[in-house]
């Protein structure tokens, strides 16, 4: 935790200082949870006072809610680039670097994350629109992804966003258990998100595997 100094203060432009003050809430969200982000655990982490915090956010839910939005989009932009974009390689390169990760600890700070909004945003109705928001976004990159092999040839699959969605729902039930079983159900629930894409877009068993 960073104090605050009494050094002179560094005056930002008011975009540069909103994104900061997401950026550190995002990190905080992402590595302690949602809960930890507060004005004063931000301001605390910039060297700030609470009330320049406050200034950008007056209601705390708001941050939060951002919070969790900058730190899920910089994960779906680094798994699931959008197709066409720079750096981003074909379907099946994609999704093979994809299933590597969803399925390695490395995702389980991310995972930790969306079990943590779903929670709380059954009480917070501002986060639960960004978390609906995020699902729907994830599901369509992931959907977009599976048009693009169809239409290069490398997929078959007569329904692109019902793949996704359940897709999508294969890694959060493995994930659900990131909390209390990580070791325990590594092993037999790894592959499985892997393994129901191979059977949605009519690929052979591993084709997906090897990220």
């Amino acid at each position: 935790m960073t104090s605050r100094g009494s050094g002179k203060r560094v005056r930002k432009a008011p975009a540069e200082r909103r994104n900061e003050i997401v950026g550190t809430a995002a990190r905080i969200g992402l590595t302690e949870g949602l809960e930890c982000v507060t004005l004063r655990r931000v301001a605390d982490e910039l060297g700030v006072q609470p009330g320049l915090v406050g200034h950008y956010f007056p209601a705390a839910d708001q941050l939060v809610a951002e919070a969790f939005t900058s730190a899920t989009m910089a994960e779906l932009d680094a798994l699931l680039p959008e197709p066409g974009s720079e750096g981003a390689g074909g379907p099946l390169e994609t999704f093979r670097a994809f299933f590597g990760l969803t399925s390695s600890a490395d995702f389980d700070n991310i995972s930790r994350l969306w079990l943590n909004a779903r929670h709380l945003s059954r009480y917070r109705s501002v986060l639960r629109d960004h978390v609906v928001a995020q699902e729907l976004l994830w599901c369509r990159r992931i959907e977009e992804l599976i048009t693009a092999g169809v239409t290069s040839g490398v997929f078959t699959c007569p329904d692109p966003w019902a793949a996704a969605t359940r897709v999508l729902v294969a890694i959060d039930g493995a994930s659900a258990y990131v909390n209390t079983s990580a070791d325990h159900r590594r092993e037999p629930t790894a592959d499985m998100a892997r393994v129901v894409a191979e059977a949605e877009l009519g690929v052979g068993r591993g084709a997906l595997a090897g990220g």
